[in-house]
């Protein structure tokens, strides 16, 4: 039997906050201050630079940050775009994508990684070997396959390079109903359709699969998780904004934030989903199309 989660019964204290680093010690008078030091999670995110701001790269960095990890990344496009429509998209050079791969990997020590839009068969192979090389941990991976404008920003041999050498890989899978639907070749309006998509998206590889429902029309804002095992529903707060833009950049970037701290999945999930639904909830109303989430609703605004 499926299990429920619902975001609109947790109490605003469990909300994420981000994480202060510890205060310095002082020893004896007019000693100099010694600043304590502990074990930081930290996160990759590999994806594309959106120009506005509220999703891509961009989205992902506030997000992991928000999430208290120390947020790293890896730029394998960048897009001309805004709240409105993408204008261009320049894929960056595949030496250039490994050697931003090999010098994060050289030096730190990755807790999670997240993969966004990817572009091309190109870069989705390159990213998959270097990953698997690495042997990565925690890996995420968010088939962006099209913008809220329409604009393609996976093309279809990408799609099929990443079902086979990503996928494979992926500890999980965040396609939105839209996306599932393509890679699970199934429509899906119910729940039930859910699980059957999520169910043949697992043969590909993953570990687990999560089912972004904030377009499930018998379920608004409703997420399924599964793992082959058991299926955990999610049920959350359907907000009537159009303020929307990078919220599956900032879902799966919060999720690989949790992971790198040391969350099992289902509670990395929840606590995701969330920060994510107060980030739509705070979105702001700026540009003239889809706005952004607001990733750090919960620091307070400077006095106008």
């Amino acid at each position: 039997m499926a299990r429920s989660f619902d975001s609109r019964a947790c109490s605003p204290r469990a909300e994420p906050r981000c994480e202060a680093g510890p205060r310095p010690t002082v020893r004896g008078r007019g000693a100099p201050r010694t600043r304590v030091t502990r074990p930081v999670p930290q996160a990759l995110t590999i994806a594309t630079s959106d120009s506005g701001g509220g999703a891509g790269v961009q989205a992902d960095l506030k997000s992991i940050e928000a999430n208290g990890a120390y947020a790293l990344s890896v730029l394998v496009a960048v897009t001309a775009q805004n709240t409105k429509t993408v204008t261009m998209i320049h894929a960056l050079p595949r030496e250039v994508i490994e050697a931003q791969l090999e010098a994060v990997f050289d030096d730190f020590t990755i807790g999670a990684v997240k993969t966004g839009m990817l572009l091309s068969a190109e870069i989705v192979g390159t990213v998959a070997a270097a990953l698997k090389r690495r042997r990565a941990a925690n890996l995420v991976v968010d088939p962006v396959m099209i913008s809220k404008s329409g604009h393609v920003l996976l093309k279809p041999d990408a799609v099929a390079r990443m079902t086979r050498d990503l996928f494979p890989l992926a500890t999980l899978v965040t396609p939105n109903i839209h996306e599932a639907q393509q890679l699970a070749d199934l429509s899906i309006s119910s729940l039930e359709e859910a699980e059957e998509a999520a169910r043949r998206i697992l043969r590909f590889g993953c570990r687990a699969v999560l089912i972004k429902g904030g377009h499930l029309a018998a379920a608004p804002a409703t997420d399924l998780l599964y793992d082959g095992r058991r299926t955990v529903v999610l049920r959350g707060e359907w907000i009537d904004t159009p303020h929307t833009h990078g919220t599956g950049c900032t879902y799966s970037a919060s999720i690989t934030a949790q992971l790198a701290k040391g969350r099992p999945m289902p509670a990395a999930v929840r606590t995701a989903k969330r920060y994510v639904t107060e980030a739509i909830r705070h979105g702001l109303p700026i540009g003239h199309g889809h706005g952004p989430t607001r990733h750090f609703y919960h620091l307070p605004a400077d006095p106008v």
